[in-house]
């Protein structure tokens, strides 16, 4: 496959990715709505990935290769999967309760230029670099994030809401950062695992703090409603299995292409207007209007720039591989 449909394809699966992952903040909102302790929010979906995943395994590359890698780098995987799944998904349960499943969504969406600003800290080659344009566009897509949350907040965030919106931007840098490591860590010991291996790798080595988190829940609140319960499990095959493998698969792809890794990552900015829709059709919420709207409006138009910027970086990087490889033939 070219290098240019490559990175198209993986930026489409990401979007697809996107849409699953909706259904994070529109069950989370219904659960919080409804009563339901976070702290459970947050350790059932990840209790239910697992055996969710494991009829999968045979087929998708089987348990032994991933059960050896984490032998052999326990501290690793730990650290990843503490970054990217615990503390990612701990903030976003915590900052479900404090608005609209759009809100929330929207806020996550920082995540478009987390991963590309936290790129010179794990890498030590190319990829080190910020790509310019893929930033000012992710720039462009929080400016319309920030429209949506004044919008919604009448031009002022209470002290709720403010710490919500830190929880939620910390959960979105935790996301890329661990994904990026872990796939960072792989590479340099020669390891290939494929997307569902990986979240199976990192779900498992977070089942220690799921299991701590839902003692601590129990103690706190007693035992999930049987609501919650069925939420959890809808998170934990829509956006736990299906959303994390495809989005996973996505940035697997494109590993060695900055431009193309940081679109594929902020595809997710999709979730914003995935969310809206589904939060209106099905929890009664309203629709983001007046400078929220706006603010929707420039996420969109972020979504379009971002897939032109791939596509325009793919074709050029092809056009000089054939240069290249034309100037050493003669």
């Amino acid at each position: 496959m070219s290098a240019p449909r490559r990175a198209l394809l993986a930026v489409g699966i990401s979007l697809l990715s996107a849409l699953f992952f909706t259904a994070t903040y529109v069950l989370n909102r219904a659960a919080a709505v409804e009563g339901g302790h976070w702290a459970w929010t947050a350790a059932l979906r990840y209790l239910f990935v697992l055996p969710l995943l494991l009829p999968l395994m045979p087929w998708q590359g089987g348990v032994a290769p991933v059960a050896k890698a984490i032998r052999a780098a326990p501290g690793a995987w730990l650290l990843w999967s503490g970054i990217g799944f615990v503390l990612f998904y701990m903030l976003l349960s915590y900052a479900a309760a404090s608005g609209p499943s759009w809100l929330v969504a929207a806020s996550f969406q920082t995540t478009v230029v987390a991963g590309m600003l936290c790129a010179p800290l794990l890498y030590d080659d190319a990829r080190a670099r910020i790509p310019r344009a893929a930033l000012g566009v992710g720039v462009l897509i929080i400016a319309g994030v920030l429209l949506m949350q004044f919008g919604h907040a009448h031009g002022a965030l209470d002290r709720k809401a403010w710490i919500a919106l830190l929880c939620v931007v910390a959960s979105a840098f935790a996301y890329p950062l661990g994904n990026r490591g872990l796939l960072l860590h792989l590479e340099r010991r020669g390891i290939e695992l494929n997307a569902t291996q990986r979240v199976f790798g990192l779900s498992l080595a977070s089942l220690p703090a799921w299991l701590a988190l839902s003692a601590w829940a129990w103690l706190q609140a007693g035992p999930p409603s049987a609501s919650q319960v069925g939420l959890a499990l809808g998170v934990a095959i829509s956006a736990g299995v299906v959303a994390t493998i495809l989005f996973f698969q996505a940035t697997g792809m494109v590993r060695d292409n900055a431009t193309a890794l940081g679109a594929a990552e902020a595809m997710q900015a999709a979730e914003v207007l995935f969310a809206a829709m589904l939060g209106a059709l099905f929890l009664g919420e309203a629709w983001p209007r007046g400078q929220a709207l706006a603010g929707a409006a420039l996420v969109v138009a972020g979504i379009v720039l971002f897939a032109w910027i791939v596509a325009h970086d793919a074709r050029r990087s092809a056009r000089e591989a054939e240069a290249l490889r034309s100037d050493r033939g003669n």
